[in-house]
């Protein structure tokens, strides 16, 4: 594993958001959910679509609080443009559990 510099690290705007929209892609290779969340009025709303369907439904991901990178450039996932990285680790069978805070915070709060 690379060392990285503190500075590379700060560099990475990973922020607080809720999901106020979510809904199947069933156009993506793998099964998916495209998702909205709203990073509050600095950042506001943007979309991403992740790869979520063993642990979550569209309809249990609305206002969930997730962590994601919101400076990314976007990139075209099939015919659906993802602005953000919503950030997960994977269970022991390898599917993605969402990370975020275990309570409310304010809406576009930045990870430290």
């Amino acid at each position: 594993m690379a060392d990285l510099d503190f500075d590379d690290f700060l560099k990475v705007d990973i922020r607080v958001g809720e999901v106020i929209r979510a809904e199947p892609y069933p156009e993506a290779r793998k099964p998916a959910i495209k998702i909205w969340i709203d990073f509050g009025a600095e950042i506001g709303e943007k979309k991403t679509s992740a790869q979520v369907t063993a642990h979550y439904t569209p309809e249990t991901l609305i206002g969930k609080q997730v962590l994601a990178v919101v400076n990314f450039p976007p990139r075209q996932i099939g015919k659906f443009m993802s602005e953000v990285l919503v950030l997960g680790l994977p269970d022991d069978d390898g599917e993605i559990r969402l990370v975020g805070p275990d309570g409310p915070v304010p809406l576009g709060g930045r990870m430290h």
